[in-house]
């Protein structure tokens, strides 16, 4: 599936939804490679994304408006929860966390096993440049 086509491309709904928290290693003055300075500590071994530890999360590193078109700002050096993280559908299998973050958004799940071809509609929603084209 190309980036244009990615439903994570006009979505965003994670990254403003729930606090990533990961090892305090993963941060790039730690030797790995998420640049600190958009980190903040959490604890003695971790850190999370600044601003997803706040009653209204958002990620620093989300550019664009969550349902709109979106990009991660450090999509190459994202900590390990957001590599980690898998859309709904994504291998025919149901993230119920990617749900519950589009809801809060007003944006439709992605995948539901009685609806096979949720996931095929809503991909046609594509980005050109910052606006979304239907």
């Amino acid at each position: 599936m190309s980036d244009n086509q990615n439903p994570c491309m006009t979505c965003g709904a994670c990254c403003a939804h729930f606090r990533v928290s990961f090892y305090w290693a993963e941060a790039d003055d730690a030797g790995g490679v998420v640049p600190v300075e958009l980190t903040e500590p959490l604890s003695l071994l971790m850190r999370n994304m600044r601003g997803t530890n706040a009653r209204e999360p958002r990620c620093v590193a989300l550019q664009g408006e969550p349902g709109g078109c979106v990009s991660c700002g450090i999509y190459t050096q994202r900590p390990s929860p957001c590599r980690d993280f898998a859309m709904s559908g994504e291998n025919g299998v149901l993230n119920e966390a990617c749900d519950r973050a589009r809801a809060r958004y007003g944006l439709p799940p992605l995948f539901h096993p009685s609806l096979p071809y949720v996931a095929e509609e809503i991909t046609i929603s594509l980005c050109d440049g910052d606006r979304r084209v239907n």
